[in-house]
């Protein structure tokens, strides 16, 4: 009895930190990596529960594809798990993270690796492109669910609202259109489902700081990434915004260039994106910054994961609620196709003629065909589109 919560704890940090190393391509490709591993290969729950996962932490802050990680870590393995699914999926990226400042800061320039790069990105399309086919075939079980699922859609391609706006809006459409009749009282457990939603919402509009020192305290440092933490939801893309507006323009801690080159490193590195704190973290204050800075940004996910994942069930218990997270998951699968077609354009298209990147879209379908129809793992599919990169880079396809 008391070796099994360690040898869970071991499964959890063999997988993630695993998941940790091959997780390229961002918080979409991390989730589709996940649910293959967790849902069809290991069995540790079932594909509803890990989509009512999904659905929590996008109606919650933080970066998605960690929180889910944490989720896991806490169903498989208790608190424990929690940490230790948590770290071992984000120390491989803060790890690889700091040997680029490193080599940044020794030798003012970033190694190459965009021919690496360039492979690897319409594989990992194909690994996300795989993972939605079995999500969406478990989320939309009606018409309804359908219909909420081509709303969000729209409402976030076309209109452009906010993805936690499109979420909200799905699942308030999905809980009055789907529940069942439970009596109002089952809607205090929406609440719950609400709360932390809201306030966070409040909290973005105050997120702006006011100190304009060109010095970097750490303990200035560390709370600008802990606020950055607390209220980023969902896409990494949003911290750009976050980074730009505050250690570009007010704080001028970091100058333009320096910044493109910290989101470039968050881009290429596996696992979540928001590693480029680490590298922020060092090239400003070393070491010490790049510690503060990690925790600062990561810290406020384990927090909110903790507080939500208890309540979960409850919400699936009550008709009010279930239809309100079924909706919310088919929502959350229409946000996953909405940032697969924009990174499609951007993966297998060129700015000038012949405009379809040929080569690109080899790959894809390759490695589509391999992981739909062969079950290839995606560590393979990742390293394969690397190799093809750099052939294609030594044969001067790409420069």
């Amino acid at each position: 009895m008391n070796n099994l919560p360690l040898s869970r704890l071991g499964e959890l940090a063999k997988l993630f930190f695993k998941l940790g190393v091959i997780g390229f391509g961002g918080p979409v490709a991390h989730i589709a990596m996940m649910e293959l591993e967790v849902v069809k290969r290991r069995q540790w729950l079932t594909q509803e529960h890990f989509l009512d996962l999904l659905g929590a932490t996008n109606l919650i802050p933080g970066p998605n594809s960690t929180e889910m990680a944490i989720h896991l870590g806490y169903i498989y393995g208790g608190w424990l798990g929690l940490i230790v699914s948590g770290v071992c999926f984000i120390l491989p990226a803060v790890l690889i993270t700091a040997g680029f400042a490193w080599f940044y800061v020794a030798y003012g320039a970033l190694p190459q690796v965009a021919p690496l790069l360039y492979g690897i990105k319409p594989a990992v399309l194909a690994i996300i492109f795989n993972a939605l086919w079995g999500l969406a075939k478990k989320a939309v079980k009606t018409r309804k669910l359908l219909v909420i699922a081509v709303a969000v859609t729209v409402l976030t391609l076309f209109w452009q609202v906010n993805e936690v706006i499109a979420l909200l809006i799905g699942g308030l459409l999905g809980m009055l259109w789907l529940h069942g009749g439970d009596t109002p009282k089952d809607q205090a457990n929406l609440l719950i489902a609400g709360l932390s939603t809201g306030a966070t919402l409040k909290a973005t509009a105050a997120v702006a700081t006011t100190v304009t020192n060109v010095s970097v305290p750490l303990w200035q440092l560390g709370w600008f990434f802990l606020k950055v933490g607390s209220v980023l939801f969902g896409s990494g893309y949003l911290l750009v915004a976050f980074l730009q507006g505050g250690l570009v323009q007010e704080y001028g801690w970091l100058t333009q260039q320096q910044l493109l080159d910290a989101i470039a490193i968050g881009q290429f590195t596996p696992g979540p994106v928001l590693s480029t704190a680490t590298f922020i973290g060092y090239i400003l204050a070393g070491i010490p910054g790049a510690i503060v800075a990690t925790l600062g940004i990561f810290l406020p996910s384990f927090f909110f994961v903790a507080a939500l994942n208890p309540f979960i069930p409850r919400l699936r218990a009550s008709s009010w609620t279930r239809a309100f997270l079924d909706a919310v998951n088919v929502s959350a699968v229409a946000l996953m196709v909405v940032t697969t077609l924009q990174l499609g354009k951007a993966i297998l298209t060129l700015p000038q003629a012949p405009y379809v990147d040929f080569l690109a879209v080899a790959i894809a379908i390759i490695s589509a065909v391999f992981a739909l129809r062969l079950g290839i793992n995606a560590a393979w599919l990742v390293l394969g589109g690397a190799v093809i990169g750099w052939v294609a880079f030594l044969f001067g396809y790409i420069r």
